[in-house]
This record gives C-alpha cells, sequence and structure tokens, in this order.
C-alpha cells in the first residue's frame, strides 16, 4: 500500500509494517502491489465527537 500524507512524498508499505496517521491529517492511499491488498484502520475518537467517514 502506498500512502500519501499532504504534501509528502508517498509512503510504502510492506506486509506487516504500521504507519500512524495524526488526527486530522489530510491522506490517501492506494495499492501499489499487483495483488489484493487489505487495510485495518484503527480510531481513536474523542467522547461525543463524530466517527469519521471513509469515502
Amino acid at each position: 500500500m502506498a500512502y500519501q500524507l499532504g504534501n509528502q512524498p508517498p509512503v510504502t508499505l510492506k506486509v506487516g509494517e504500521s504507519l500512524f496517521i495524526s488526527a486530522g491529517a489530510a491522506h490517501s492511499a492506494k495499492n501499489s502491489g499487483s495483488g489484493k491488498a487489505v487495510e485495518l484502520a484503527t480510531y481513536i475518537v474523542e467522547k461525543g465527537k463524530p466517527i469519521p467517514v471513509i469515502k
């Protein structure tokens, strides 16, 4: 998977690697390989705040 965080160069992750994305940071992800890609995301949300929506 390749992640684009704001204007920074893309970060490519290999199997088993992780990436922390700060709250509110603009980002995108795309499958940079030839096989199927799967992502597991964990969100920490303040009580009473809306849960992020993935589009």
